[in-house]
């Protein structure tokens, strides 16, 4: 067998139809819920008649904390980082402008757990999967990514060139995540990996020596390598054709806003203001080697 090389590729974003379904009616923090609306919004619809879960306004979202490249300095209001910059451009596509926009702040995993949510749409690299299908809506992706591995530069794991090099390391991965289901289920490394609840915790980790490498989605892995692990390395990321991770807006389940979230994402998309965003706030991303099987 030849052992898998590395060589270059850039990641392309893949369409992805999100499908509308019913639900049922709910209310949250007393304010207007479109959870649960039994009726689906007109893709059309724009602003306040759009059933949002306070009217007038448009609740969004978001990790804490949220990171560099997805959020700059953990401050969504201003717009700045990939994410915080695709939530307001959708924003203003529904008919909602900035002062307009409420935040709230999340984890990863009560946000893909099923229930009722106060906010219209999540937004923290939630890779769209047929299991998370069963408990919450996406829109189409705004972005496709592939997962990457992180190193401290003068380690062996830093030396690996192959996917058998790979699986001689000892990973750590966020609970939940894509992440988790590349080591676990594909990669499958001899050795189980650690597995943290949060990506500071991730991190950490690999700082601490608990870890030989860690893996990420690949702008993650750059910001990783920039602002928190003195010497580390970004050693590689895997193919993204089968394995690339496609984000999407997250809804809750049945949400009667999938459908117009979704159009509007697909407009960023064919005008070109998602490739804007990611060239300005994502460059890094096409220059890591590729571990190809």
């Amino acid at each position: 067998m030849v052992r898998p090389k590395i060589r270059f590729r850039k990641s392309a974003l893949v369409a992805i139809a999100a499908t509308a379904v019913m639900a049922l009616g709910a209310c949250a923090g007393g304010a207007t819920s479109s959870n649960t609306t039994s009726a689906t919004a007109d893709a059309n619809a724009t602003g306040e008649a759009l059933p949002t879960v306070t009217k007038g306004k448009l609740t969004i979202a978001t990790g804490d904390p949220a990171y560099t490249p997805w959020v700059l300095n953990d401050n969504p209001e201003s717009g700045e980082g990939y994410e915080a910059a695709v939530a307001y451009a959708v924003a203003e596509k529904l008919g909602f402008s900035k002062d307009q926009v409420v935040w709230k702040r999340t984890t990863f995993d009560s946000a893909i757990a099923p229930g009722a949510k106060d906010w219209d749409f999540n937004i923290q690299q939630f890779s769209i999967t047929d299991a998370r299908k069963q408990a919450v809506d996406f829109s189409s992706p705004y972005y496709t990514t592939s997962e990457a591995v992180v190193a401290v530069k003068g380690t062996p794991a830093a030396e690996a060139k192959s996917l058998e090099d790979l699986k001689k390391l000892k990973f750590g991965v966020q609970t939940g995540t894509t992440s988790q289901n590349y080591v676990m289920n594909k990669l499958k490394p001899s050795t189980d990996p650690l597995i943290f609840n949060g990506s500071a915790d991730v991190v950490q980790a690999l700082k601490g020596g608990q870890v030989d490498a860690i893996v990420v989605d690949l702008p993650t892995a750059f910001n990783v390598i920039a602002t928190q692990v003195e010497n580390g390395t970004v050693v590689g990321q895997f193919t993204a054709n089968e394995d690339g991770n496609n984000f999407g807006l997250l809804l809750p389940k049945g949400s009667a806003l999938t459908p117009a979230v979704t159009k509007a994402v697909d407009t960023l998309r064919d005008n070109g203001t998602l490739a804007e965003l990611q060239k300005k706030w994502l460059a890094d991303a096409a220059s890591a080697p590729i571990f190809e099987q």
